[in-house]
């Protein structure tokens, strides 16, 4: 694996996504003022327009927007700490069990290889997918969590790849990155709920209302769409510089591989992954679906345009050039 190349494509397609997102949000504006304006047209078309018809239609959404995206981040403020309290994780405990002990270590020396502040450790015990995520606005409250079952299944070579992953995501500002984003189709979604409400007041409220939620619903969707994008080619850099860390492709390879092994055993036994409480007990959270490692299968989703991470598979043939199959689980003594 080329790892200083696909970091290179990973940052260069992230710079386009952001372009367009920008220009998604100002196509929106534009949207919303000619759907108002087509309404006037089409009811008043001897009326001229009012004044500050342009700076009305305009300052309100642009309000919504920015009102979208101030819930989201004091929704998450609380830091990464906070949101795995949140779920259910909880401390490491390296003075009472030897595979925490040995993630501790591996957290120390993969961020001396980083060249970052080491995060706070937590575990999700009751978790038996092969899982992990990092959050945090900062390095002061910056955390990496792990699931029972990367404690129980991955050697310390492949435990080294998973932290790699989720300590890139920090040093990349990757969390940060995301909910602002996420507090800007929030904010999109507030327009189209608006043009909602507006929409039930009668005669005039429907067509001016319409023309809102239309143009809402395509900033909306245009926008989650441009986020999804992001997300995955974040993740294909953090799986870069896992590669670039250990030295290794068989460390993070290894572990998305156990996770392809893991999912098919699930599917194949009583209706599938999503079947298996226990498996992602704490990682259904919405807060943390798009952190993960590897996100939980959700086929309900059209073509998984949506999805936060590429599939696996092909995140493991960009690893190893080549499609490579499921490894064994075997659980560690």
């Amino acid at each position: 694996m080329r790892f200083w190349d696909w970091q290179a494509d990973a940052r260069r397609t992230t710079r386009w996504l952001l372009l367009l997102f920008g220009l998604c949000v100002l196509a929106s504006l534009t949207a919303v003022h000619g759907g108002l304006t087509l309404a006037w047209l089409l009811l008043f078309a001897h009326i001229d327009y009012p004044k500050g018809f342009v700076a009305v239609n305009v300052g309100v959404t642009l309000l919504l927007i920015a009102g979208g995206w101030w819930l989201t981040h004091e929704e998450l403020s609380q830091g990464g700490q906070k949101l795995a309290q949140r779920i259910g994780a909880r401390d490491a405990r390296p003075d009472s069990c030897m595979a925490e002990q040995q993630l501790c270590n591996i957290v120390q020396e993969m961020c001396i290889a980083a060249q970052m502040r080491p995060p706070q450790v937590v575990v999700l015990a009751r978790a038996d997918a092969i899982n992990a995520f990092a959050a945090g606005w900062s390095q002061d409250d910056a955390v990496i969590a792990v699931t029972q079952g990367a404690l129980d299944y991955l050697s310390r070579h492949e435990m080294q790849g998973l932290v790699a992953h989720e300590l890139s995501h920090l040093k990349e500002g990757d969390t940060r990155l995301n909910m602002q984003l996420a507090g800007m189709v929030s904010g999109l979604e507030l327009v189209y709920n608006f043009g909602g409400s507006v929409r039930e007041r009668g005669v005039l409220g429907w067509w001016f209302g319409s023309a809102i939620m239309l143009a809402g619903l395509v900033g909306w969707l245009s926008g989650r769409l441009l986020k999804a994008s992001v997300s995955r080619q974040r993740e294909y850099l953090a799986d870069a510089r896992a590669v670039q860390w250990t030295r290794s492709r068989d460390a993070l390879g290894g572990v998305l591989r156990k996770v392809l092994t893991q999912r098919k055993e699930a599917e194949a036994f009583r209706g599938g992954w999503r079947a298996d409480h226990r498996s992602h007990t704490g990682l259904n959270h919405p807060l943390v679906q798009h952190m993960l490692l590897a996100e939980t299968p959700d086929s309900s989703k059209l073509e998984h345009w949506l999805d936060a991470h590429p599939p696996l598979q092909a995140r493991v043939a960009r690893i190893y050039g080549r499609p490579m199959r499921g490894l064994p689980l075997t659980e560690n003594p």
